[in-house]
């Protein structure tokens, strides 16, 4: 019997968490991909890079069940929402 290379399918791979992600999520995921790439050059910083892919693979897991788009409206419902960043430039007007 020969020995087989082991096929492991990492949820973590970035080329899999791209694309699981729908289109308009990639650019940010790429910004945040290569900023951690260029930080974990840096031993004390390197846990960062796996922190990310592992939050990025949950994120893409539900962008890609079915499903999701409906229940994330649905749990939003109606009505005005604002960002973080617009709130806090209102409190500083």
């Amino acid at each position: 019997m020969t020995a087989q290379p082991i096929e492991h399918d990492d949820p973590r791979d970035p080329s899999r968490i791209l694309a699981a992600l729908p289109a308009r999520m990639r650019p940010t995921f790429l910004a945040e991909y290569e900023s951690a790439v260029d930080a974990a050059h840096d031993p004390e910083r390197y846990r960062a890079l796996n922190e990310l892919l592992q939050h990025w693979s949950v994120r893409a897991r539900a962008f890609a069940s079915p499903g999701y788009a409906a229940a994330r409206a649905e749990a939003l419902g109606p009505g005005p929402f604002f960002s973080l960043e617009d709130i806090d430039a209102r409190r500083a007007s």
